[in-house]
């Protein structure tokens, strides 16, 4: 999701802490451990909606300083802030007055729709009555995230004057004549009000507390407001709302418990990572891809995710598809890199994408999310057995598999290529996305067109897949013709692809087809989708596994020795968690369990490395040091597709399978690390079975009891 025409600027101070972040629906928020926002501490600091960062200062400051931090937090349901802060040493005439600890600063916060919502709560611990100064500092940018992010533009709207009663108004004209507002609200009123500063004197008696709370919200010209009132009634209502939306989304999936804290604690950071990321659609549940550069639907991001929680949670896959059947383009506009069938890459609000100052108001530039719609439609049938469900997008599936035959396949070779048709669009257009991504063994860049060895992978199991939906739907003659389609496409691919001397697979052709002979992550996709022969499959995991290629953390993106291989890249030799997620599921479905579990094991260590257990978009790839992983500057924490690696990579290790049409759960080659003796799977849904089922850790394989069953549902176990 990088590329250099449109950079995330890692400026050369950045904080020593970790960032805090909230988000509900469209609304996000990025702040450091007090909960203050201040500019220049870091660039992505801000409340955002709709592409639009409209608070860009937030500071609280006691006795005119800003407190002394005692700890901070983010609630296990990711709905709720909490810092707990003190003042520091109140000097007057030299002499301290109040000394460090007198008081205490609790700050609460939540988000609800297009409002933040802050609760401070000051109390006295002195033994004599105190007058406690606060103030509020603010401001709003409104810059569109692409500048945050480090775009540059030419030219900007206007700031409008602010309006400072009965409450303070914040506005902004932009360029494409929208007016924009922050609007602050506090209850109590301030004592003073000046320009972006709001001072509150609190008079409190020993152990007495006083709150105040401010409320700022985000509303454009042409939306209806829909803000909460009054505002000291607002905080309760939005953190009850917030949790009952968590509760819903949790309604019929599977469960996960096991016997490790450790493993306990990822997994709980996790599925509240996912909650907080899943968006509601007029379409279903979407999974926005990460906080704060991508909070907003991603095609890839959004299947790829769908498939690390199908097993538990099929109805996200539902959502997902149903969103990019919607979206999926019928006709060809080089500016947005669309053509007819072509599966969404990403669709963004804001200034600058309203203006098409970048092409991403719904662009279509990835070659990999329509193979990846039509493999997602194939599996989430197999799981769920909703055949209404595929036959409503079927003709999203025929168009998707008609862009594969013609304009993804332009000179007819048989492989899925790419080369932008927009000047403003993404260069490299599969998961790697940096421009130097894609390279020849002695660091020239590939030259389009493109045909990157997952892809082909992705369009394989696209094929088989579909050619089994139109069996099912009495559709003899095409589902003959897709699988010879698969068959042929397999054939081609491993001529093509296979390296034997490197004993993996080329990371892609170039335009000359030329194979890219590069040590890469990207075969182990290609082992998710199946394009690979049983006989090669054993080596492809033993080069993934090999020293070069897992330093410890996870396998690099691209194998040490590797001419361009640099552990601090974005692409080039990173460690990305849904990448090893993927890898994982993709050795056991050739029976290598032991890959997976050695991969389980090792994000199982990294979760705990990590600040509140949330594995990031992507870590440094340098070879393991000690408990402490080397953190990339600018990952996106959480990212949709590394929260749901915990249920894709677990799925791996137990080597379950779920076979909803045939009513039957399969346990293949099943194994658990050391570190987790048993796994309790409560809740799991076949149809319109239930099933609770403890997985036990054995010397060599797992032991599989079931604990409830109701109705029709087989439980089977491969040695």
């Amino acid at each position: 999701m990088l590329d250099e025409q449109f950079p995330i600027i890692a400026g050369p101070e950045r904080p020593a802490t970790t960032l805090r972040v909230l988000k509900y629906g469209d609304c996000f928020s990025v702040f450091d451990p007090r909960g203050n926002i201040i500019p220049g501490d870091a660039s992505e600091e801000g409340v955002y909606y709709d592409g639009t960062r409209f608070l860009s200062r937030f500071e609280l400051l006691l006795f005119g300083h800003r407190p002394l931090l005692l700890s901070s937090t983010v609630s296990g349901d990711d709905a709720v802030f909490d810092a707990d802060m003190t003042n520091p040493d109140v000097l007057r005439d030299g002499v301290v007055v109040i000394e460090r600890g007198d008081v205490n600063v609790h700050r609460s916060r939540v988000l609800w729709e297009r409002t933040c919502i802050d609760r401070i709560r000051v109390t006295n611990f002195r033994l004599n009555r105190i007058e406690v100064p606060i103030a509020i500092q603010f401001d709003a940018d409104f810059a569109d995230v692409f500048e945050v992010r480090g775009t540059r533009r030419a030219r900007r709207g206007v700031r409008l004057p602010d309006q400072v009663e009965p409450e303070y108004l914040m506005c902004y004209r932009g360029l494409d004549e929208k007016v924009r507002r922050a609007r602050v609200r506090w209850s109590p009123a301030p004592d003073k009000l000046d320009t972006g500063r709001a001072a509150f004197l609190l008079r409190l008696e020993p152990k007495e507390s006083a709150t105040v709370v401010v409320t700022v919200s985000y509303e454009a010209e042409d939306e209806q407001s829909r803000l909460p009132t009054p505002v000291d009634k607002s905080y309760d209502h939005a953190l009850s709302v917030t949790r009952a939306r968590r509760i819903a989304q949790a309604a019929g999936c599977g469960r996960v418990l096991s016997s490790s804290a450790m493993f306990n604690r990822w997994l709980g950071r996790s599925t509240a990572d996912l909650q907080m990321m899943l968006t509601d659609t007029p379409y279903g549940p979407y999974p926005y891809a990460g906080i704060p550069w991508y909070s907003t639907p991603f095609g890839r991001d959004g299947l790829l995710t769908a498939f690390e929680l199908l097993w538990v949670n099929p109805g996200v896959a539902r959502g997902v598809l149903k969103f990019l059947a919607e979206t999926q383009a019928t006709e060809f506009n080089d500016a947005q890199d669309a053509q007819p069938g072509k599966i969404l890459h990403e669709m963004r609000g804001g200034e600058m994408a309203a203006l098409a100052e970048v092409p991403f108001g719904r662009y279509y530039g990835s070659c990999d999310a329509t193979p990846l719609f039509v493999m997602l439609a194939h599996a989430y049938y197999e799981r769920t057995a909703d055949r209404a469900f595929i036959d409503e997008i079927w003709p999203n599936i025929s168009a998707a598999l008609g862009w594969m035959d013609s304009s993804g396949d332009p000179d007819q070779d048989g492989f899925i290529d790419y080369a932008r048709k927009s000047e403003a669009g993404l260069i490299n257009q599969g998961w790697k996305d940096s421009h130097d991504a894609i390279f020849h063994s002695d660091g020239s860049l590939a030259e389009g067109p493109i045909a990157l060895c997952e892809v082909q992978g992705y369009a394989y199991a696209a094929w088989k897949g579909a050619a089994r939906l139109a069996a099912l739907r009495g559709e003899a003659a095409l589902a003959a013709e897709w699988a010879a389609r698969a068959e042929h496409l397999r054939e081609r691919f491993e001529l093509a692809y296979w390296c034997e001397d490197l004993d993996t697979y080329a990371l892609a052709l170039d335009g000359r087809r030329r194979p890219c002979r590069v040590r890469t992550s990207n075969p182990g996709h290609c082992l998710f989708a199946g394009i690979v022969l049983p006989e090669r499959a054993a080596r492809v995991c033993e080069t993934l596994m090999s020293p070069a290629a897992f330093n410890g953390w996870g396998v690099r993106t691209v194998a040490a020795g590797e001419r361009r291989y640099n552990p601090q890249s974005y692409h080039n030799g990173s460690i990305w968690p849904h990448d090893n997620a993927i890898i994982a599921a993709g050795a056991a479905r050739y029976g290598f369990t032991w890959t997976a579990t050695r991969i389980l094991n090792a994000m199982l260590e990294l979760s705990e490395a990590v600040d509140l257990h949330r594995l990031p978009e992507l870590i440094c790839g340098f070879g393991r040091r000690g408990r402490e992983p080397t953190l990339y500057p600018v990952a996106c924490a959480p990212q949709a597709w590394s929260a749901g690696a915990v249920f894709m990579v677990l799925a791996a290790a137990l080597g379950i399978h779920i076979d909803a049409p045939a009513r039957r759960i399969s346990f293949s080659r099943g194994r658990l690390p050391e570190s987790i003796d048993w796994i309790r799977l409560t809740d799991l849904q076949v149809g319109e079975a239930v099933v609770d089922l403890q997985l036990e850790r054995h010397p060599h394989d797992l032991g599989v009891t079931v604990i409830r069953r109701e109705g029709d549902v087989e439980i089977v176990t491969v040695k």
